[in-house]
């Protein structure tokens, strides 16, 4: 009788435990998908796509194999190629980078500077991401052409003592590896790196497959179509495109289960080496909290994030089809919470977003001016709106490239929402036509007013 109870006993806390293990599995997976609709309906997003990786358990949400744009995740694969450089002996990361591009120069307090390789992969070099001081490439620009624009600049900071992410860091990486390398940057990051590591579903700019997402924009609550030409001498610091497979498969590369050529593993360790402390950045990768390594992307219609730790031998990718970078930071974070048996924190509403939400407001507020402004008779109200509406178009001129360090260009027509641009025009419209009324002088003074 014993014998039997004991029996009894065991397999009533095997099958509970076997029961409790797949509650909560179900459970966690419920947990994501709200999490991910939550992100849906908050940033409007039209498509994107999860992959968690744990202790080699792989799962999906969304298309594996849609193709996005993952922004500066492309910086870790330049890193990589870097380290494989240094690894060989080909370049040392105390090189100084004017010596291995003939020309190119740059000053701190009006004194020429040395920037060295570790600083551009530490993000250190003094060079800040304000592209009116450091200009993005031309279209038609290769990397050498577009190096010789942003050489002689004078830097924000002394080399190697402050810390300011910049794509100029890596794109000047992308061009030392074409000039060490002995080919272009494709060439060598196709050969070296992405086949190498058996990325079969990743590539160096616009691929021409029919899988690739849409990437979209904010409008009025919505998203549209939004499509960006890829610069050149830009992939370096951020214009891979991948899927949701290849991104298991570089998680499952970084947190040491796959099997690579050991020069390229040698690499890895000697990046994830220099990744000890919280904030610290190398190689196109930061260290986060609780021991987690990561990097965002953000381009103007697509936005990503990857997050992985070694010692609990899982991570989460998450790649979307808009600008919403907070957003789809906080989707990941979330989600890798939820994996790792943490309460994921709340939804983080990205800037353009809030934009968004704000210049639709200001749109509709704005027409219905429009169209009260036509009828108003009063001139103190017609020289207050005037005013008002002038002041508020100023600020928005000025603050913006201040707030942004960018041209008001790319600003209005490539990174904000549209709802902005239409905001901003029909602040014009109403201006002008009140202006109008005011030199006209088509209205009755408050005084001959009688209602």
């Amino acid at each position: 009788m014993n014998i039997r109870r004991i029996i009894a006993g065991i397999l009533s806390v095997v099958i509970s435990t076997v029961l409790c293990a797949g509650y909560v599995k179900a459970s966690a997976d419920d947990t994501v998908r709200d999490l991910a609709e939550q992100f849906r309906r908050g940033s409007r997003c039209s498509q994107f796509s999860i992959v968690i990786y744990d202790h080699g358990s792989i799962k999906y949400y969304g298309d594996k194999d849609a193709l996005y744009q993952i922004g500066s995740m492309t910086k870790a694969f330049t890193g990589l190629a870097v380290q494989k450089l240094i690894n060989e002996g080909v370049i040392d990361e105390e090189d100084i980078i004017s010596e291995l591009i003939p020309g190119f120069e740059a000053y701190y307090g009006s004194e020429k500077a040395d920037i060295r390789i570790k600083d551009l992969l530490e993000q250190k070099s003094g060079y800040t991401n304000n592209e009116k001081k450091y200009p993005a490439a031309d279209d038609d620009m290769t990397l050498s052409e577009w190096a010789a624009s942003v050489s002689g600049k004078e830097l924000s900071s002394l080399p190697g003592t402050e810390y300011a992410y910049s794509n100029v860091n890596y794109n000047l990486l992308g061009l030392i590896i074409e000039k060490a390398g002995g080919s272009d940057y494709r060439t060598y990051m196709q050969k070296e790196i992405l086949d190498s590591l058996g990325l079969h579903n990743t590539y160096i700019g616009t691929p021409a497959d029919n899988r690739i997402v849409e990437g979209t924009r904010l409008i009025y609550r919505n998203v549209c179509g939004f499509k960006i030409n890829v610069k050149e001498a830009g992939i370096p610091a951020g214009y891979f495109y991948s899927n949701a497979e290849d991104m298991s498969r570089w998680i499952e590369i970084w947190t040491g289960n796959a099997d690579i050529p050991a020069d390229l593993e040698a690499c890895l360790e000697r990046v994830k080496g220099r990744l000890i402390n919280e904030g610290d950045y190398y190689s196109g990768w930061e260290k986060f909290e609780g021991d987690v390594t990561g990097h965002s992307g953000g381009t103007p219609n697509y936005s990503s994030r990857i997050v992985f730790s070694e010692d609990k031998l899982t991570g989460v990718c998450v790649l979307t089809n808009l600008n919403v970078a907070a957003t789809t930071d906080s989707l990941c974070n979330g989600v890798y919470d939820i994996v790792t048996g943490e309460a994921p924190v709340s939804m983080q509403e990205d800037v353009w977003t809030v934009f968004d939400k704000i210049f639709t407001c200001v749109t509709i507020a704005g027409i219905g001016l429009f169209i009260m402004g036509i009828g108003i008779r009063k001139r103190r109200i017609l020289i207050i709106s005037d005013v008002v509406l002038i002041l508020l178009f100023v600020l928005v001129m000025v603050l913006f490239p201040m707030i942004f360090g960018a041209g008001l260009y790319e600003i209005v027509f490539i990174w904000a929402p549209w709802s902005l641009a239409g905001g901003l025009l029909i602040f014009i419209a109403d201006i002008i036509v009140i202006s109008l009324k005011l030199l006209t002088g088509k209205i009755n003074a408050d005084h001959y007013a009688t209602g």
